[in-house]
């Protein structure tokens, strides 16, 4: 954070020299163009820097939630917040209950 306001502000600085050198004259000066090009030059290897960490930051992100995905962590938040009963080892589907209350049972037929 520190760095960023600080890469901001000598931006800021830069461009404001920018309309006074011109009419100081210093445009043709060999070390004013000389300072501005190496801040150019460390503004762009700084930007460059930036831009990698944060490439390696996201990078390390989707590794980490292919190893543990946002799925599976919501399940187990589920199974540890409910009781959940396990299934009986036969369950009837809602076919078969269909075909069972469609058969006539012989108790009904009297």
């Amino acid at each position: 954070m520190f760095m960023r306001r600080v890469n901001g502000w000598l931006t800021i600085f830069w461009v404001a020299m920018i309309p006074i050198a011109y009419e100081a004259g210093w445009l043709t000066s060999v070390t004013f163009v000389s300072a501005l090009s190496l801040w150019a030059l460390v503004s762009g290897h700084w930007s460059a820097w930036q831009a990698a960490r944060v490439e390696v930051a996201q990078q390390e992100q989707v590794e980490a939630e292919a190893e543990d995905p946002v799925e599976h962590r919501v399940v187990e938040k589920i199974i540890e917040r409910t009781e959940v009963d396990p299934a009986p080892k036969k369950t009837e589907t809602i076919i078969e209950r269909s075909e069972e209350e469609a058969t006539p049972q012989e108790d009904d037929r009297n």
